[in-house]
């Protein structure tokens, strides 16, 4: 492979087998196959127009929505800056990008970027597919759309859970939001889902103690004496644009409060900035908790008032009626309850890794500090048990009563301020049946065999019918970010089960070449949409996006192809889909609205000619459950009680009536439960080392997965500790395998004491890249070759931190 001086391969467009040397045909592209952003630079610079500037944005699914700005030239994007608008102060900050964002130019402009409509040919996976027209692609869609409808019914089309443009309005790819959403509810619904990959448990299980899964904003830091992070990663997973990392950073510098990290590996966020590092075996989290309450309890340290006013469940006087005696949360920690164990530091060493005198001493500093900001990241709930994880978290801040108040927290992940924003309306789905979004390869293996006890099944007893049809509109989890990928392959060779699966993408990903339809789709920064932040600690603000270039080949937005599809099924479903609007139409109702309910929006044209505005919060940060902490009867929670419930009646009904295997736990109380493929599993005799993804700087999830310069920056590599290293004759830099019975991927060693030992970690979001007619062995870095499709017991949810394996040199 060649490289151009600015170091984007030069070489020619080619998908696999696929387009072998087609020939172009006359007039249908403004742009050679081998286009290259060298060359039209060069030609720039023979006859130089002069350079505009757009605004555009980031708009992955990392947490941040960083703004860009695009220098064009020639209909080019020849380079990119970042915001420089705003005194760039705190509390006005600049919307900078990282890497990722400002290498956009690479992912605009790269060879590989998918042109043409496309059919399949081979199997499902080998990446075989012929180019097509478009009236001959949304013919073939809408025919097999039309037929499955008509023998199996909406339930049996399903929309994938995707990511890649979580950021966007109009261009939003989260599957209940999405434009391919609103096209269904206009032609009688689809099988929807419920939770995400990155926070099914959390999500989940939340709601049962709070009522709702909420934070205080990064910024309130600046009200803290102690940071307290399980497994909370900003540096890393939101690593710029709003700004969380700058927050935690310029917080602390004003609060001078400590920050302690729990996580398995020394991460970015720690990197120096950390008072102290303290490595947790993955998932004992929860054990931790409840070592530390223990110290609590025992040395009278609590915040009884606060237990006793806001809380249902923490001890006899509190408990709910209808809870058993001693089934409260003193009993649990104090071994007066089921299972008679004290939860003594003791305890929690032994399963947690860390010494006996340092839980002793950590609880005293968390109930001392007032007052203490106690948060998670979405890690620690990515667990087999993560549910449970979650609620014994947030015991910390409900035990100490930093509940409601400035500088504390919840012990949730960390909130936001936001404007104003009107969504996109998708209308209502007229099939209420969901799926957990991790189960979808089951809903295809055995559908009506799932049931709302056992596998989760909402709206319904059980399915009816199997997923027949998939629509998958910008991401990668057919493949990539799902688990366990061989028995996923083999579920989606056989296409008589899942009969027809539609990809929207901008390149060939590891699960576009499992389409039967390959459509591809413009980039955010290639159309009009205003998008709103994500995660921006006390500092709010709206991106209007442009057109960078035209739209180059036959690249489609996603509002025309769904608009052409709903031309397909029915003028009646065109009319109700589109309202008679143009994209730009639709954006400009949209705005109309969020400005009829905040004025102080600029006017359209304003917002459209500024790029970005911002707007700080008005009561200086977010501070979850401020209303109910300052008034309890008059602000309750939305849990049954109006209360914190510590002791859940729902959970309790749950537990009792599903259908759950005998290493599953489902609990009215925030236990630590051990789990499958953990710590303490026999498997460890065959498979010894613990083994989870994190959120790499590489990439967000799978997308800058095919920039060459941030592969070249970040190398993919599985992360081990010296002492296991040794005892397996693995230095720096050494090639092994890593694998499990699920399958192996081959990969370089990094090894550092930056992790625990019998603890090994890789980057997610590799993409994978194996032989899957011959060894499967993954050469990629894929760590969903070695992860389990077993879900968590509450959520079904995606358990991808939950894994043992053993790595030798190669």
């Amino acid at each position: 492979m060649s490289y151009s001086q600015d170091g984007i391969s030069r070489r020619t467009f080619l998908t696999t087998t696929t387009l072998g040397g087609l020939a172009l045909a006359a007039g249908s592209v403004a742009l050679p196959f081998g286009f290259s952003p060298l060359a039209a630079a060069v030609d720039a610079s023979l006859s130089p127009d002069q350079d505009k500037v757009v605004w555009g944005a980031c708009s992955v699914n990392c947490g941040s929505r960083c703004a860009l700005r695009l220098h064009v030239r020639n209909d080019t994007v020849v380079q990119v800056e970042t915001d420089n608008t705003g005194l760039d102060r705190y509390g006005d900050h600049q919307v900078r990008a990282c890497l990722r964002g400002r290498s956009i130019r690479r992912r605009i402009n790269h060879p590989d970027r998918l042109n043409y409509p496309m059919k399949r040919v081979g199997a499902r996976g080998e990446g075989k597919f012929v180019r097509i027209s478009w009236d001959e692609a949304l013919n073939l869609v809408t025919d097999s759309l039309k037929n499955v409808v008509a023998q199996y019914g909406n339930e049996a089309v399903y929309i994938n859970y995707t990511s890649g443009v979580v950021g966007g309005n109009i261009t939003r790819s989260s599957p209940y939001a999405s434009l391919v959403a609103r096209l269904m509810n206009c032609y009688g619904g689809f099988l929807s889902h419920y939770g995400t990959y990155s926070t099914a448990q959390i999500a989940c299980a939340m709601p049962y103690t709070y009522g709702s899964n909420e934070g205080n904003s990064t910024s309130d830091i600046v009200n803290s004496q102690l940071v307290v992070m399980f497994g909370n990663n900003p540096a890393e997973t939101r690593m710029s644009g709003g700004g969380i990392t700058y927050h935690l950073e310029q917080a602390r510098e004003r609060s001078q409060a400590r920050m302690i990290v729990i996580d398995p590996r020394y991460t970015d966020t720690a990197a120096g900035r950390e008072d102290e590092w303290i490595p947790i075996r993955p998932g004992t989290d929860a054990a931790l908790v409840a070592a530390l309450a223990w110290v609590m309890i025992d040395e009278n340290l609590v915040d009884q008032a606060f237990l006793d006013r806001y809380c249902v469940g923490y001890d006899e006087k509190t408990l709910p009626d209808g809870a058993p005696a001693n089934g409260h949360y003193k009993a649990y920690i104090l071994g007066q309850g089921e299972d008679g164990i004290a939860k003594t530091p003791a305890w929690g060493s032994r399963i947690t890794g860390i010494p006996q005198a340092r839980i002793v001493t950590l609880a005293r500093e968390i109930a001392g500090a007032k007052p203490a900001y106690i948060c998670q990241g979405w890690g620690p709930q990515r667990q087999a048990n993560g549910e449970l994880t979650s609620r014994a978290i947030a015991m910390l801040a409900i035990l100490t009563g930093n509940v409601g108040i400035h500088g504390g927290n919840s012990g949730a992940r960390e909130s936001t301020y936001t404007i104003t924003i009107e969504r996109m309306p998708v209308l209502e789905n007229p099939v209420k049946t969901q799926i957990s979004c991790f189960s979808w390869t089951d809903a295809i293996a055995r559908g009506p065999e799932m049931t709302a006890t056992r596998d989760g099944v909402r709206g319904k007893a059980k399915l009816d019918v199997p997923i027949k049809f998939i629509w998958n509109y910008a991401g990668n989890t057919i493949i990539n970010q799902h688990s366990d990928i061989n028995r996923t392959h083999d579920i989606l060779q056989d296409d008589k089960q899942c009969e027809m699966i539609v990809v929207i993408e901008n390149f060939m990903t590891s699960s576009a070449k499992y389409a039967d339809i390959l459509l591809p789709d413009l980039m955010t920064v290639e159309q009009e949409d205003i998008i709103p932040n994500d995660y921006a600690g006390n500092m709010g603000y709206l991106i209007f996006t442009q057109p960078a270039t035209s739209a180059k080949f036959e690249r489609k937005p996603i509002y025309w192809m769904m608009s052409e599809v709903a031309k397909r099924l029915r003028p009646e479903v065109h009319q109700r889909f589109t309202e008679g609007r143009s994209q730009s139409q639709w954006l400009q109702h949209l705005y109309a609205k969020m400005r009829a309910r905040d004025a102080d929006l600029p006017d359209y044209d304003a917002l459209k000619a500024m790029g970005i505005y911002k707007r700080q919060d008005p009561d200086g940060h977010y501070v979850a459950y401020k209303a109910f902490r300052e008034d309890p009867q008059a602000n309750p929670l939305a849990t049954p009680s109006g209360k914190i419930e510590i002791y859940s009646a729902q959970l309790a009904t749950i537990a009792a009536s599903w259908e759950l295997q005998a290493d599953e736990v489902i609990s009215p109380l925030p236990v630590y439960a051990s789990t499958f493929e953990g710590w303490d599993s026999p498997a460890r005799t065959d498979y010894p080392l613990q083994l989870f993804g994190f959120h790499y700087k590489a990439r967000t999830h799978s997308t800058y997965g095919n920039i060459d310069v941030l592969q070249a920056a970040c190398r993919q590599e599985v992360w081990l500790n010296p002492l296991d290293a040794a005892a397996r004759g693995i230095e720096n830099g050494d090639p092994v395998r890593v694998f499990n019975a699920r399958g192996e991927v081959r990969l370089e060693a990094k090894v550092t004491p930056r992790i625990m030992p019998g603890v090994s970690a890789m980057g997610q979001g590799a993409w994978h890249n194996a032989d899957m007619a011959g060894n499967r062995i993954d050469r990629g870095g894929c760590v969903n070759v070695l992860t389990t499709q077993r879900p968590s017991p509450l959520a079904k949810g995606n358990p991808q931190h939950t894994n043992l394996v053993q790595i030798e040199k190669i």
